[in-house]
């Protein structure tokens, strides 16, 4: 079983950028799909964006593309989301999850089993 830990939350103001981190231990991670997913106040778990086990492939959130960058490294077994020209609609808990495959229905959270207890983001006007 693989655990998760993320990092790198906090307050922003809207335009600004910030880098989460997700460590991973446990399992061999760099063999499966990785993902983020966000919960704002009152809101359902929405999926983010997913990188695959290579690190070669990656999916995004419409809401979030061209603003927001998943990448992994592998050998130190993290994952990070560089988020940039931040908006207030994108404060939420952030969550890293890793998935049973090495690609598949990424967006979907059926597909990751295991999670991180998550990070909050605000995001200022």
């Amino acid at each position: 079983q693989v655990q998760l830990a993320e990092s790198g939350g906090g307050l922003v103001q809207a335009g600004g950028s910030m880098r989460l981190s997700c460590a991973a231990s446990g399992r061999s991670s760099g063999r499966y799909a990785m993902g983020w997913f966000r919960q704002a106040p009152g809101k359902e778990l929405e999926f983010v964006a997913a990188i695959s086990g290579s690190g070669g492939g990656t999916f995004y959130a419409d809401s979030v593309k061209g603003r927001f960058t998943i990448s992994r490294d592998i050998i130190q077994s993290t994952m990070y989301l560089q988020m940039n020209i931040l908006t207030p609609e994108d404060t939420a808990v952030y969550y890293c999850a890793a998935g049973t495959d090495a690609w598949g229905l990424v967006m979907t959270q059926a597909f990751y089993n295991a999670w991180g207890q998550g990070t909050q983001v605000t995001v200022s006007s």
